[in-house]
Order: C-alpha cells, then sequence, then structure tokens
C-alpha cells in the first residue's frame, strides 16, 4: 500500500514517538525487535490466524441491519460484527497477537489496564488459554461500571488491581501500569489494549487489529461488488477504528471517526480529544490530549467506560491533521438513543462504546441516497453495560 507509516522512528509524521524513562528504552526495543520478527515469521502468522479461527470465531459475521435502513430509508448500513468475537469485542485479535508474542519472547508475566473491562477480559482470557499469570489495573470508578467484567476477569484467573488515583478510570489505570512495568520489565509483558502508548504499541496493536478491515474489505465486495462508500468507527484510544480504517487507506472511501461527546463538546464535561484537545505526550507518545495552558490532564467525561480517556491513538492524529479521517464527536444521550434503536428494530444490543459510531451512521444515513451504503464497526456488545443502562434509561424502557 502506499501509505507507510509509522517511520523508521515510531513516528506518524510528528507524532508517536518514545517518550518514557530510560529504564523502559531497553524493554520497547527488545519488543520491537521481536515483533518485527515476529511479523515477518510465516509460523508465528499462521498460529496467530489459527487461534482467531479456531478459539475467537473468526471470521466476524457482516450483517445488513435491514429493519434500521428501512426506517431511515437512505443508505443501506452495514454492521462489522466484532460483537461476536469470543468475549464480546475486537479486544480478543489484539490480546491473542501480543500472548503469543509474550510467549515467543519468553516472558511468563502479564499486565493490563482496563477501563470498559473488555480489554481486561480479553487480557485474563488469553493469560489462561496461554498458561501465563495476570494482572490488570482498573480505575476504581470503572470497577464499579463494569463489576460483571471484573467478576469475569477474577472467575479466568487474573488479579484486578484498584487504582484509587486522579479520576480513577483508565488514565489512572494506564500510569499505574506503566509504573508497575517500569520496576519489572525483565519477566513482565504489558500487553496494552489500544493504539496508544509508545512505539512499537501503536503499531503493533493496528496490525493485529487489522485483521476487522481485511475481513469486512472482503465480505462487502462479495455483499455488494464495490466498496462502502462511508466507514464509521468509535474512537477512545481508536483501536476498533484503525483496525477497520487501516486497509482501507489508500482507496476512495471516507473515513469517519466518532468520539464521546459526552454532555456537549460545548461543556467541560466530554472526551473529545481530536475535537477540543491539543498536542502534548500523554502514556509515552505526542498525541492530541486534553489539557490545560499548564499541560495538566483535563479529565474527560463519557458515559462509556472505554471512551472515557483525555489522549487518543498517534495515528489518529496523524491522520486527522493529514485529512484522510474526518472526526465527529456524539453526546452521551444521542449513543442511548442510537443503542435502544439498534436493540428494538434488529435484535442487537451494542456496547454504549458502539453505539456513538452507531448515532454518526443514523445520521449520515439520512443524508445518503439509497444507492450509496455505510459500513460500522460493532466493536463490542452491550452486556456488560446493562447496569449503566439500568441506571440511565431502565426507566424509559417498556415494561
Amino acid at each position: 500500500m502506499n501509505y507507510q507509516f509509522p517511520d523508521e522512528n515510531g513516528r506518524f509524521g510528528q507524532f508517536g514517538g518514545k517518550f518514557v524513562p530510560e529504564t523502559l528504552m531497553y524493554a520497547l526495543n527488545e519488543l520491537e525487535i521481536s515483533f518485527q520478527a515476529a511479523m515477518t515469521d510465516n509460523a508465528f502468522r499462521l498460529e496467530y490466524m489459527k487461534q482467531l479461527k479456531e478459539y475467537s470465531g473468526r471470521p466476524t459475521a457482516l450483517t445488513l441491519a435491514e429493519n434500521v435502513t428501512k426506517h431511515f430509508n437512505g443508505a443501506k448500513i452495514y454492521l462489522k460484527r466484532e460483537d461476536l468475537n469470543h468475549t464480546g469485542a475486537h479486544k480478543i485479535n489484539n490480546a491473542i497477537g501480543q500472548a503469543l508474542l509474550a510467549k515467543r519472547m519468553g516472558k511468563k508475566k502479564i499486565i493490563a489496564e482496563t477501563g470498559a473491562g473488555q480489554h481486561g477480559v480479553a487480557a485474563a482470557t488469553v493469560a489462561a488459554k496461554f498458561g501465563l499469570e495476570c494482572k490488570v489495573f482498573m480505575g476504581e470508578k470503572d470497577i464499579e461500571r463494569q463489576a460483571l467484567n471484573v467478576f469475569r476477569m477474577k472467575l479466568l484467573g487474573a488479579e484486578v488491581i484498584a487504582v484509587s488515583s486522579g479520576s480513577k478510570t483508565l488514565k489512572d489505570a494506564t500510569n499505574e501500569a506503566i509504573r508497575y512495568w517500569v520496576t519489572h520489565v525483565t519477566d513482565t509483558f504489558y500487553l496494552i489494549g489500544s493504539v496508544v502508548g509508545p512505539h512499537p504499541y501503536p503499531q503493533m496493536v493496528r496490525d493485529f487489529q487489522r485483521v476487522i478491515g481485511d475481513e469486512a474489505k472482503k465480505q462487502f465486495e462479495q455483499f455488494e461488488g464495490k466498496l462502502p462508500d462511508e466507514i464509521i468507527a468509535c474512537v477512545g484510544g481508536g483501536s476498533n477504528a484503525m483496525g477497520i480504517f487501516y486497509p482501507f487507506l489508500d482507496d476512495a472511501v471516507s473515513l469517519i471517526g466518532v468520539e464521546a461527546a459526552g454532555k456537549g463538546v460545548e461543556t467541560s464535561l466530554h472526551a473529545a480529544t481530536l475535537t477540543k484537545g491539543s498536542k502534548g505526550v500523554i502514556h509515552g507518545s505526542l498525541t492530541y490530549l486534553l489539557q490545560t495552558e499548564d499541560g495538566q490532564i483535563i479529565e474527560p467525561h463519557s458515559i462509556s467506560a472505554g471512551l472515557d480517556y483525555p489522549g487518543v491513538g498517534p495515528e489518529h492524529a496523524h491522520l486527522k491533521d493529514i485529512g484522510r479521517v474526518q472526526y465527529e464527536s456524539v453526546t452521551d444521550d444521542e449513543a442511548l438513543e442510537a443503542l435502544q434503536l439498534l436493540s428494538r428494530l434488529e435484535g442487537i444490543i451494542p456496547a454504549i462504546e458502539s453505539a456513538h459510531a452507531l448515532a454518526h451512521t443514523f445520521k449520515r444515513a439520512q443524508q445518503l441516497s439509497s444507492k450509496q451504503s455505510i459500513l460500522v464497526c460493532l466493536s463490542g456488545r452491550g452486556d456488560k453495560d446493562v447496569h449503566t443502562l439500568i441506571d440511565t434509561i431502565g426507566g424509559l424502557t417498556n415494561g
């Protein structure tokens, strides 16, 4: 493909890189060398694809949302069903890849951070599958919001470490995971869950997640005999979006990432990093983030624990600046409305993260013609969000 990033320094244009303590440079260099060797090793790639097929259940389905399409009487809406993966989200694709890499590197222990819990469940799952010891760092606020996933992680044998600092969410869990890794780099593999962090993590997670876009491209051509007009995905850190966007970057397809606007981008209660953020360093890479003029992190807000992050993957920052991907934002209320509509018309309860992408998809479908089509990444299922939904919309549902 013509698009060739990151460069030899781990940069996506001016973004990315390695902004870490000197004690982590050896571990990152070791990881980069091991990752590049693994991805050119046919045996590793075959084992990765075997696990995706036989353990996770890939390829995931491509579903035409017929009832929703009729409801809006506009563009056809197709769903790439990452919710059908083992563990219920796209996170397992990357977790399997990094767990295989950890074993190849001789690491016996993995650590992970999680917000919505889906990455924590995926990390705990692959740790059990491949015989690795697992610790998952999670903010106390997210532990409360995602009690079901916390129980699942413990059932799978992982130790869940509660983080009480800062906003008690994903940012703080990531801080603690990095601190732990600094002092345990010799025997511990840090399994990062999104396209964030220092090089090579953004590239590595993207390359393990590109299976979403590779599959979708083949499936869509079989359905429609052409590529979709638009592809839409939600963006927190941005791994499901990079996974589905990446194989289409050289194609004449509009790509749209959707951030969490929370209570509205005109308020201070949002997580719209690319819409309202500025350039800075967070968790080891240069990207856009929510910060004050003094460089202090502004705590983000979203009803979705998975989108409640003040930074974004550096490749998204690059794609925004070069104009290849358009980034929009959707409020909590708009996402919840979209979630209920898909549930009632298609019998599919999406994750609140995915509902942000759906809300913008529904807007666009009404603006396009019936001859056009939209592919949306349904990144996860909504089981984990039931407690949040009961608290927010429980009184509005039928019965």
